[in-house]
């Protein structure tokens, strides 16, 4: 939590309170000095940190990632974008029907049918049968009550249910419960998040230009020298580039950032300056030449920053949010099970698009803030459409509950984790495919179960009943009927355990 500033000897009261928020602090407020790189990724799914500076406005539960701000907190509370988020979620929620469970409307007619059976046989014996009747029909109705005791039907679902859910467990994927198992196998369109859920999440270096008759390793070491000065996440990538090449670094001096335009310095004693166009211009810088290049990474998804040397544009350094190894196996997996693939992110219309085009996903929606994510979900169901969202932000939380089934990176937040009915620890989608295969499996096992219970005591019930008597003049002794029903009951579970050999 930022820490109160004390104001003329005393702390003022929650709302318009001054606050000092230092890096890897929560923050909503207005920011009054102080300049920072800050990490709204969790709500916004932009994985580049955004510069902020007096006057600019902070949103609750993104991150300050560097240097210290004076702020005052303008809502609390309710008022606050996290916890109207909180409130969608709550609200989509409490909108899901509750799913009925096949086992639950058979069992609810069998123990009627039984009961009925049980009662006609005692009648019936016992005003029909040989002497002693009355015997004959109570040793009999009790039988049918012992033969059709329905511990295998209520053993079907939830024996396979709780291997499938261990197994799932054992291979990454967390079921919240049934309803996701039983639903998942019937999803024919998938939402994804692109920023920690088909990406890593995180900067990464993307490449790096020289102007004409220059060298690209120099255009890194001086652009890492520069950045040694700052502690922008995007700076510490370059710098860790560069030391991971082995280039020798030069020492900064007289470093300077420009609030969200980029920063300027000296290195080996001529004028430095690294950011983008804006800053060029106002330092004299013509970057023109490098135009092209800087379009080819930007429709590469990646963020461009121009160098320049003595007022001379002598390169460009990238940096994007790389595309998981498994991503595009796990697309491939899930496009040939049938799945319609959705790319919807709060990332710019440039940067989705590319990330679209590498992961040949058609279907892709930028610059789409929460509300909009729930209100797509919401649309593709009244299309009549099954659909999944996969996601990993506090932003994803509401689509994540309005979805048939929602499924949360386990490397995500505990908001997006709490909202969905799936989570995959490892954040690997292609664990995505294994639930379905395992939603499969089990809810088939599920069907063998009930089948097996419903055709045995269709079986067992009229023999306990004593229809064969008059051919065998043979009764079932409730003995042989009680072991029979326990019979029933382990041929269920046996058949449930086969769910551990599924391959997932």
């Amino acid at each position: 939590t930022p820490r109160p500033r004390e104001t003329g000897g005393a702390l003022r009261r929650p709302l318009s309170r001054n606050l000092i928020a230092k890096p890897s602090k929560s923050l909503t407020a207005l920011i009054l000095a102080g300049s920072s790189a800050v990490d709204e990724s969790m709500l916004t799914g932009e994985p580049i940190p955004v510069s902020k500076a007096a006057g600019d406005r902070l949103i609750g539960a993104t991150l300050n990632t560097s240097g210290a701000l004076a702020m005052r907190a303008e809502k609390v509370g309710a008022q606050t974008v996290l916890a109207q988020i909180v409130e969608m979620v709550a609200q989509a929620q409490r909108s899901r029907a509750p799913m009925q469970r096949l086992a639950d409307r058979v069992a609810g007619w069998f123990v009627l049918g039984v009961v009925a059976i049980a009662l006609l046989t005692f009648f019936g014996w016992g005003f029909f049968g040989p002497q002693p009747s009355w015997a004959y029909g109570l040793i009999n109705a009790v039988a049918v009550l012992i033969i059709a005791c329905p511990c295998a039907l209520g053993l079907a679902t939830p024996m396979s249910i709780m291997v499938a859910t261990g197994k799932a467990a054992t291979h990454g994927v967390l079921f919240r419960d049934a309803a996701a198992i039983e639903t998942l196998r019937k999803v024919d369109t998938l939402i994804v998040d692109k920023t920690g859920t088909l990406t890593e999440g995180r900067p990464a270096f993307h490449g790096a230009v020289a102007a004409t008759g220059g060298d690209e390793a120099e255009v890194v070491r001086i652009a890492a020298s520069l950045d040694q000065g700052s502690e922008h996440p995007l700076a510490q990538t370059i710098v860790t580039e560069a030391r991971r090449r082995q280039l020798t670094l030069s020492t900064p001096e007289g470093f300077e950032s420009s609030s969200g335009i980029g920063v300027h310095g000296v290195v080996d004693g001529q004028e430095v300056v690294l950011g983008n166009t804006v800053l060029m211009e106002e330092n004299g810088v013509d970057w023109h030449a490098l135009e092209q290049q800087a379009e080819a990474l930007r429709q590469e998804g990646a963020s461009v920053m121009f160098l320049s040397v003595a007022g001379k544009a002598v390169g460009l350094v990238a940096v994007s949010d790389p595309i998981k190894a498994s991503t595009p196996e796990a697309l491939d997996l899930l496009r040939a099970s049938g799945l319609s693939i959705i790319m919807a992110t709060g990332d710019g219309d440039t940067t989705a698009r590319a990330v679209g085009r590498k992961l040949g996903i058609d279907q892709v929606f930028g610059e789409v803030k929460s509300k909009d994510k729930d209100d797509l979900v919401a649309r593709l169901q009244a299309q009549g459409h099954r659909v999944a969202m996969a996601g990993d932000g506090i932003n994803d939380a509401p689509a994540l509950a309005r979805a048939n089934v929602g499924i949360a990176m386990g490397t995500g937040t505990d908001v997006a984790m709490h909202s969905a009915q799936v989570t995959l620890v490892k954040g690997d989608l292609r664990g995505i495919a294994s639930a379905r295969r395992v939603s499969l499996a089990t809810v088939r096992n599920m069907r063998q179960n009930l089948l097996f219970a419903l055709l045995y005591n269709a079986l067992g019930v009229p023999i306990a009943a004593g229809v064969l008597y008059p051919l065998t003049g043979m009764l079932l002794s409730p003995l042989i009927a009680a072991l029979a029903m326990s019979f029933s009951s382990v041929s269920v579970v046996t058949n449930a355990l086969r769910l551990r050999r599924v391959i997932v």
